[in-house]
Protein backbone atom coordinates (compact mmCIF):
# COMPACT_ATOMS: atom_id res chain seq x y z
CA UNK A 1 0.00 0.00 0.00
CA UNK A 2 1.44 3.55 -0.83
CA UNK A 3 1.60 5.84 1.27
CA UNK A 4 2.91 9.03 -0.44
CA UNK A 5 0.64 11.96 -0.23
CA UNK A 6 -1.25 12.71 -3.96
CA UNK A 7 -1.55 16.37 -4.34
CA UNK A 8 -4.26 15.97 -6.83
CA UNK A 9 -5.96 13.98 -5.13
CA UNK A 10 -6.02 16.18 -2.44
CA UNK A 11 -6.80 19.37 -4.57
CA UNK A 12 -9.91 17.51 -5.76
CA UNK A 13 -10.83 16.16 -2.64
CA UNK A 14 -10.69 19.66 -1.09
CA UNK A 15 -11.80 21.79 -4.24
CA UNK A 16 -13.64 24.81 -2.01
CA UNK A 17 -9.99 24.92 -0.20
CA UNK A 18 -8.60 24.70 -3.57
CA UNK A 19 -10.32 27.16 -5.21
CA UNK A 20 -9.52 29.56 -2.38
CA UNK A 21 -5.93 29.85 -2.40
CA UNK A 22 -6.29 29.84 -6.05
CA UNK A 23 -8.29 33.10 -5.57
CA UNK A 24 -6.06 34.59 -2.90
CA UNK A 25 -3.13 34.09 -4.77
CA UNK A 26 -4.61 35.78 -7.94
CA UNK A 27 -5.93 38.38 -5.89
CA UNK A 28 -2.43 39.02 -4.29
CA UNK A 29 -0.46 38.78 -7.49
CA UNK A 30 -1.77 41.57 -9.30
CA UNK A 31 -2.35 43.70 -6.42
CA UNK A 32 1.37 43.18 -5.97
CA UNK A 33 1.64 43.60 -9.76
CA UNK A 34 0.09 47.26 -9.36
CA UNK A 35 1.59 48.29 -6.15
CA UNK A 36 5.48 47.30 -6.08
CA UNK A 37 8.08 50.21 -6.40
CA UNK A 38 8.90 51.06 -10.02
CA UNK A 39 12.16 52.55 -10.99
CA UNK A 40 14.05 52.91 -14.34
CA UNK A 41 17.07 50.77 -12.80
CA UNK A 42 16.76 48.32 -9.88
CA UNK A 43 18.21 49.54 -6.74
CA UNK A 44 22.39 48.44 -6.01
CA UNK A 45 24.78 49.31 -3.63
CA UNK A 46 27.98 51.15 -4.35
CA UNK A 47 30.70 49.66 -1.91
CA UNK A 48 33.29 52.32 -2.75
CA UNK A 49 33.36 55.79 -1.05
CA UNK A 50 35.84 59.07 -2.33
CA UNK A 51 37.88 60.74 0.82
CA UNK A 52 39.48 64.01 -0.26
CA UNK A 53 41.72 66.21 1.69
CA UNK A 54 43.07 69.98 0.36
CA UNK A 55 46.50 71.17 1.46
CA UNK A 56 47.46 74.32 -0.05
CA UNK A 57 50.81 75.56 -0.85
CA UNK A 58 52.27 71.96 -0.30
CA UNK A 59 54.05 69.48 -2.73
CA UNK A 60 52.53 66.41 -4.05
CA UNK A 61 55.01 64.70 -2.71
CA UNK A 62 54.00 66.35 0.93
CA UNK A 63 50.51 66.00 0.39
CA UNK A 64 51.40 62.41 -0.14
CA UNK A 65 53.41 61.81 2.88
CA UNK A 66 51.49 63.95 5.74
CA UNK A 67 48.05 63.39 4.56
CA UNK A 68 47.67 60.85 1.82
CA UNK A 69 49.64 57.75 3.68
CA UNK A 70 48.22 58.46 7.01
CA UNK A 71 44.69 58.21 6.08
CA UNK A 72 45.23 55.32 4.14
CA UNK A 73 47.17 53.31 7.46
CA UNK A 74 43.86 54.26 9.46
CA UNK A 75 41.34 52.84 6.61
CA UNK A 76 42.92 49.48 6.54
CA UNK A 77 41.77 49.39 10.21
CA UNK A 78 38.02 48.93 8.33
CA UNK A 79 35.82 45.70 8.67
CA UNK A 80 35.76 44.31 5.09
CA UNK A 81 38.62 46.33 3.80
CA UNK A 82 39.32 45.14 0.00
CA UNK A 83 41.89 48.59 -1.08
CA UNK A 84 42.18 52.13 -1.61
CA UNK A 85 43.60 54.05 -4.46
CA UNK A 86 44.83 56.93 -4.38
CA UNK A 87 45.82 60.37 -6.33
CA UNK A 88 47.67 62.81 -5.20
CA UNK A 89 48.87 65.74 -6.28
CA UNK A 90 50.07 69.34 -5.53
CA UNK A 91 48.10 70.96 -2.82
CA UNK A 92 45.51 67.96 -3.09
CA UNK A 93 44.59 64.11 -2.60
CA UNK A 94 41.78 62.02 -3.60
CA UNK A 95 41.44 58.33 -2.10
CA UNK A 96 39.22 55.90 -3.32
CA UNK A 97 37.93 53.58 -0.45
CA UNK A 98 36.79 50.12 -1.71
CA UNK A 99 34.97 47.24 0.43
CA UNK A 100 34.74 43.56 -0.69
CA UNK A 101 31.81 41.98 -2.61
CA UNK A 102 31.06 40.11 0.42
CA UNK A 103 30.30 42.73 2.77
CA UNK A 104 25.77 42.70 3.28
CA UNK A 105 24.32 45.46 1.94
CA UNK A 106 22.81 46.44 4.97
CA UNK A 107 26.39 46.83 6.54
CA UNK A 108 27.49 49.56 3.85
CA UNK A 109 25.99 52.22 5.41
CA UNK A 110 27.29 51.57 8.86
CA UNK A 111 31.22 51.02 7.20
CA UNK A 112 31.07 54.59 5.50
CA UNK A 113 30.21 56.03 8.94
CA UNK A 114 33.15 54.45 11.03
CA UNK A 115 35.32 56.19 7.83
CA UNK A 116 34.43 59.14 8.55
CA UNK A 117 34.57 58.13 12.58
CA UNK A 118 38.46 56.71 11.94
CA UNK A 119 39.58 59.19 9.33
CA UNK A 120 38.07 61.87 11.94
CA UNK A 121 40.46 60.65 14.99
CA UNK A 122 43.16 61.13 13.33
CA UNK A 123 42.86 64.68 11.93
CA UNK A 124 44.50 66.26 14.48
CA UNK A 125 47.53 64.45 13.51
CA UNK A 126 46.98 65.97 10.27
CA UNK A 127 49.34 69.27 9.47
CA UNK A 128 48.03 72.55 10.02
CA UNK A 129 46.43 74.14 7.26
CA UNK A 130 44.92 70.94 5.51
CA UNK A 131 41.33 71.67 4.44
CA UNK A 132 38.53 68.64 5.31
CA UNK A 133 38.95 65.52 4.81
CA UNK A 134 35.75 65.58 2.88
CA UNK A 135 33.57 62.47 1.94
CA UNK A 136 31.52 61.22 -0.48
CA UNK A 137 29.61 57.85 -0.56
CA UNK A 138 25.91 59.04 -2.51
CA UNK A 139 27.38 59.83 -5.98
CA UNK A 140 25.28 56.67 -6.88
CA UNK A 141 21.82 58.66 -6.74
CA UNK A 142 20.12 58.60 -9.85
CA UNK A 143 17.31 62.14 -10.23
CA UNK A 144 14.01 61.14 -11.05
CA UNK A 145 13.37 64.46 -12.34
CA UNK A 146 15.14 67.38 -13.48
CA UNK A 147 14.30 70.80 -13.82
CA UNK A 148 16.26 73.79 -15.59
CA UNK A 149 15.29 77.16 -14.43
CA UNK A 150 15.88 80.10 -16.97
CA UNK A 151 15.49 83.87 -16.30
CA UNK A 152 15.20 87.25 -17.84
CA UNK A 153 15.93 90.28 -16.14
CA UNK A 154 16.63 88.83 -12.59
CA UNK A 155 20.05 88.19 -11.61
CA UNK A 156 21.44 84.79 -10.47
CA UNK A 157 21.01 85.69 -6.91
CA UNK A 158 17.73 86.31 -7.58
CA UNK A 159 17.23 83.12 -9.03
CA UNK A 160 19.18 80.91 -6.72
CA UNK A 161 16.93 82.19 -3.96
CA UNK A 162 13.91 81.11 -5.91
CA UNK A 163 15.44 78.21 -6.67
CA UNK A 164 15.68 77.26 -3.49
CA UNK A 165 12.44 78.25 -2.71
CA UNK A 166 11.21 75.70 -5.01
CA UNK A 167 13.26 72.62 -3.47
CA UNK A 168 12.06 73.44 0.23
CA UNK A 169 8.58 72.61 -1.22
CA UNK A 170 9.21 69.54 -3.46
CA UNK A 171 10.69 67.75 -0.34
CA UNK A 172 7.51 67.76 0.94
CA UNK A 173 6.22 65.47 -1.47
CA UNK A 174 6.11 62.16 -0.03
CA UNK A 175 8.87 59.64 -1.21
CA UNK A 176 10.98 62.35 -1.68
CA UNK A 177 14.22 61.63 -0.40
CA UNK A 178 16.73 64.62 -1.02
CA UNK A 179 16.83 67.30 -3.70
CA UNK A 180 19.81 69.31 -5.27
CA UNK A 181 20.71 72.38 -7.10
CA UNK A 182 22.96 72.63 -9.63
CA UNK A 183 25.09 75.68 -11.41
CA UNK A 184 24.83 77.93 -8.78
CA UNK A 185 26.90 80.85 -8.61
CA UNK A 186 28.50 81.87 -4.93
CA UNK A 187 28.53 85.76 -4.51
CA UNK A 188 31.59 86.95 -2.98
CA UNK A 189 32.74 90.63 -2.22
CA UNK A 190 36.08 91.80 -4.44
CA UNK A 191 38.64 93.89 -2.98
CA UNK A 192 41.13 95.38 -5.83
CA UNK A 193 44.33 97.61 -3.86
CA UNK A 194 45.40 100.37 -5.68
CA UNK A 195 49.25 99.87 -5.26
CA UNK A 196 50.15 103.82 -6.71
CA UNK A 197 47.50 104.65 -3.85
CA UNK A 198 48.35 102.47 -0.65
CA UNK A 199 52.67 103.76 -1.77
CA UNK A 200 51.58 107.73 -1.66
CA UNK A 201 49.64 107.05 1.86
CA UNK A 202 52.47 104.84 2.88
CA UNK A 203 49.93 102.18 4.04
CA UNK A 204 51.12 97.98 3.76
CA UNK A 205 49.02 96.00 2.40
CA UNK A 206 49.33 93.45 5.43
CA UNK A 207 47.86 96.55 7.59
CA UNK A 208 44.78 96.79 5.31
CA UNK A 209 44.41 92.84 5.50
CA UNK A 210 44.87 92.66 9.40
CA UNK A 211 42.39 95.46 9.39
CA UNK A 212 39.90 93.40 7.55
CA UNK A 213 40.34 90.09 9.24
CA UNK A 214 39.78 92.07 12.48
CA UNK A 215 37.05 93.15 12.07
CA UNK A 216 35.53 90.08 10.41
CA UNK A 217 36.90 88.36 13.50
CA UNK A 218 33.68 86.79 15.72
CA UNK A 219 34.86 86.54 19.39
CA UNK A 220 32.34 85.74 22.81
CA UNK A 221 32.24 89.34 23.93
CA UNK A 222 30.47 88.03 28.05
CA UNK A 223 27.40 87.72 29.15
CA UNK A 224 25.03 89.64 31.70
CA UNK A 225 23.49 87.55 34.58
CA UNK A 226 20.16 88.44 35.91
CA UNK A 227 18.12 86.33 38.86
CA UNK A 228 16.32 85.32 35.83
CA UNK A 229 17.79 84.65 33.10
CA UNK A 230 21.68 84.90 31.05
CA UNK A 231 21.75 87.80 28.51
CA UNK A 232 24.91 87.21 26.12
CA UNK A 233 26.09 90.34 24.92
CA UNK A 234 27.00 90.71 21.35
CA UNK A 235 29.29 93.53 19.64
CA UNK A 236 27.92 94.75 16.28
CA UNK A 237 29.98 96.70 14.04
CA UNK A 238 31.06 93.64 11.27
CA UNK A 239 30.50 94.70 7.69
CA UNK A 240 27.71 92.96 6.04
CA UNK A 241 27.69 94.42 2.62
CA UNK A 242 30.23 95.79 0.11
CA UNK A 243 29.17 99.63 1.43
CA UNK A 244 30.06 98.85 4.53
CA UNK A 245 33.28 97.21 3.86
CA UNK A 246 33.96 100.21 1.88
CA UNK A 247 33.31 102.77 4.35
CA UNK A 248 35.57 100.44 6.83
CA UNK A 249 38.01 103.11 8.95
CA UNK A 250 41.56 102.56 9.60
CA UNK A 251 44.43 104.86 10.83
CA UNK A 252 47.46 105.14 8.77
CA UNK A 253 50.49 107.88 9.42
CA UNK A 254 48.06 109.97 11.61
CA UNK A 255 45.28 109.95 9.15
CA UNK A 256 42.20 108.60 9.52
CA UNK A 257 41.18 106.67 6.22
CA UNK A 258 38.45 104.49 4.55
CA UNK A 259 38.96 101.42 2.89
CA UNK A 260 37.53 103.08 -0.67
CA UNK A 261 40.01 105.62 -0.32
CA UNK A 262 42.79 102.79 -1.09
CA UNK A 263 40.85 100.01 -2.91
CA UNK A 264 37.77 99.44 -5.04
CA UNK A 265 35.43 97.22 -3.32
CA UNK A 266 32.63 95.71 -5.46
CA UNK A 267 30.32 92.62 -5.11
CA UNK A 268 30.21 89.83 -7.60
CA UNK A 269 30.20 86.26 -8.05
CA UNK A 270 33.15 83.76 -8.28
CA UNK A 271 35.16 83.92 -11.48
CA UNK A 272 35.80 81.27 -12.88
CA UNK A 273 32.83 79.62 -12.06
CA UNK A 274 33.35 76.44 -10.42
CA UNK A 275 30.15 74.85 -12.09
CA UNK A 276 27.44 75.66 -14.80
CA UNK A 277 24.66 74.35 -16.06
CA UNK A 278 23.04 75.11 -19.68
CA UNK A 279 19.73 74.40 -21.33
CA UNK A 280 19.61 75.40 -25.12
CA UNK A 281 23.06 76.94 -24.47
CA UNK A 282 21.47 79.35 -21.94
CA UNK A 283 22.68 79.35 -18.32
CA UNK A 284 20.12 77.94 -15.83
CA UNK A 285 20.15 76.59 -12.56
CA UNK A 286 19.41 73.05 -12.63
CA UNK A 287 16.85 71.42 -9.88
CA UNK A 288 16.80 67.16 -9.42
CA UNK A 289 15.03 65.15 -7.21
CA UNK A 290 15.79 61.90 -5.42
CA UNK A 291 13.29 59.18 -4.93
CA UNK A 292 13.31 56.73 -2.01
CA UNK A 293 14.29 53.62 -1.77
CA UNK A 294 11.19 51.12 -2.74
CA UNK A 295 9.01 54.13 -4.20
CA UNK A 296 6.83 54.38 -6.70
CA UNK A 297 8.54 56.79 -9.99
CA UNK A 298 5.20 56.50 -11.71
CA UNK A 299 3.58 58.19 -8.69
CA UNK A 300 6.33 60.45 -7.83
CA UNK A 301 5.95 61.82 -10.87
CA UNK A 302 2.39 62.43 -11.05
CA UNK A 303 2.71 64.14 -7.76
CA UNK A 304 5.96 66.10 -8.32
CA UNK A 305 4.05 67.37 -11.72
CA UNK A 306 0.74 68.60 -9.49
CA UNK A 307 3.33 70.64 -7.35
CA UNK A 308 5.32 72.10 -9.75
CA UNK A 309 2.48 73.16 -11.91
CA UNK A 310 0.97 74.73 -8.73
CA UNK A 311 4.43 76.87 -8.15
CA UNK A 312 4.89 78.02 -11.92
CA UNK A 313 1.57 79.71 -11.77
CA UNK A 314 3.25 81.87 -8.26
CA UNK A 315 6.98 81.90 -10.12
CA UNK A 316 7.32 85.75 -11.52
CA UNK A 317 7.48 86.66 -14.66
CA UNK A 318 10.80 85.85 -16.28
CA UNK A 319 11.33 82.69 -14.48
CA UNK A 320 10.75 79.81 -17.01
CA UNK A 321 10.54 76.25 -16.23
CA UNK A 322 12.09 73.49 -18.34
CA UNK A 323 12.09 69.79 -17.85
CA UNK A 324 15.15 68.47 -18.38
CA UNK A 325 14.84 64.75 -17.67
CA UNK A 326 11.92 62.54 -16.94
CA UNK A 327 12.38 59.09 -15.39
CA UNK A 328 8.45 58.30 -14.59
CA UNK A 329 8.23 58.77 -18.58
CA UNK A 330 10.43 56.44 -19.43
CA UNK A 331 8.94 53.91 -16.32
CA UNK A 332 5.89 54.49 -17.93
CA UNK A 333 6.86 53.20 -21.59
CA UNK A 334 8.66 50.42 -20.11
CA UNK A 335 5.54 49.44 -18.09
CA UNK A 336 3.61 49.33 -20.95
CA UNK A 337 5.94 47.21 -23.63
CA UNK A 338 6.60 44.96 -20.42
CA UNK A 339 1.92 44.28 -20.26
CA UNK A 340 1.75 44.18 -24.07
CA UNK A 341 4.33 41.66 -24.32
CA UNK A 342 2.67 39.95 -20.72
CA UNK A 343 -0.92 39.84 -22.55
CA UNK A 344 0.89 38.68 -26.42
CA UNK A 345 2.37 35.57 -24.37
CA UNK A 346 -0.38 34.59 -22.17
CA UNK A 347 -2.71 34.94 -25.62
CA UNK A 348 0.12 32.78 -27.50
CA UNK A 349 0.30 30.03 -25.01
CA UNK A 350 -3.12 29.87 -24.30
CA UNK A 351 -4.34 29.37 -28.05
CA UNK A 352 -1.51 27.07 -28.78
CA UNK A 353 -2.35 25.12 -26.03
CA UNK A 354 -5.99 25.16 -26.99
CA UNK A 355 -5.54 23.64 -30.64
CA UNK A 356 -2.76 21.24 -29.64
CA UNK A 357 -5.67 20.05 -26.99
CA UNK A 358 -7.78 20.18 -29.68
CA UNK A 359 -5.86 17.72 -31.82
CA UNK A 360 -4.91 15.44 -29.34
CA UNK A 361 -8.38 14.95 -28.11
CA UNK A 362 -9.65 14.60 -31.94
CA UNK A 363 -6.57 12.00 -32.40
CA UNK A 364 -7.64 10.13 -29.47
CA UNK A 365 -11.13 9.55 -30.18
CA UNK A 366 -9.88 8.17 -33.32
CA UNK A 367 -7.95 6.20 -31.60
CA UNK A 368 -10.71 4.64 -28.88
CA UNK A 369 -12.82 4.13 -31.94
CA UNK A 370 -11.11 1.62 -33.45
CA UNK A 371 -10.08 -0.01 -29.72
CA UNK A 372 -12.07 -1.10 -27.31
CA UNK A 373 -9.19 -0.90 -24.60
CA UNK A 374 -6.97 2.40 -24.80
CA UNK A 375 -4.08 1.97 -21.92
CA UNK A 376 -3.92 4.57 -19.33
CA UNK A 377 -0.48 5.41 -20.18
CA UNK A 378 -1.53 6.99 -23.53
CA UNK A 379 -3.57 9.36 -21.53
CA UNK A 380 -0.32 10.34 -19.69
CA UNK A 381 1.46 10.53 -22.79
CA UNK A 382 -0.88 13.13 -24.57
CA UNK A 383 -0.82 15.20 -21.33
CA UNK A 384 2.11 15.22 -21.41
CA UNK A 385 2.97 16.16 -24.13
CA UNK A 386 0.26 18.79 -24.18
CA UNK A 387 2.25 20.33 -21.16
CA UNK A 388 5.77 20.64 -22.32
CA UNK A 389 4.46 21.90 -25.54
CA UNK A 390 2.65 24.59 -24.00
CA UNK A 391 6.23 25.27 -21.85
CA UNK A 392 8.51 25.20 -24.88
CA UNK A 393 6.13 27.84 -26.80
CA UNK A 394 6.19 30.12 -23.33
CA UNK A 395 9.70 30.16 -22.74
CA UNK A 396 10.18 30.97 -26.90
CA UNK A 397 7.74 33.84 -26.62
CA UNK A 398 9.67 34.99 -23.24
CA UNK A 399 13.36 35.04 -24.71
CA UNK A 400 11.89 36.75 -27.87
Amino acid sequence: MSTRTNLSELALRYSTLTVFFMLALSIAGVYAFFSLGRAEDPPFTIKQMVVSAAWPGATSREVEQQVTDKIETKLQELPYFFNVTSYTKPGETVIYVSLRDDVPPSRVADLWYQVRKKVGDIRGSLPQGVVGPFFNDEYGDTYSLIWAFESDGFSPAEVKDIAKAVRQRLLRVPDVTKADLFGLQDEKIYIEFSHTRLAMLGVPVDQILNIIRKQNSIVASGTVETKGERVAVRVDGAPTSAADLANLPFSANGRTLTLSDVAEIRRGYQDPQQTTMRFKGKAVIGLGVVMAAGGNVQTLGKALEATMAGIERELPVGITVHRVANQPEVVDKSFEEFTSSLLEALAIVLVVSFISALICVRWLIRYVAGHTFVPFAWYRLVFGAVVLLTAWTGMVEWAA
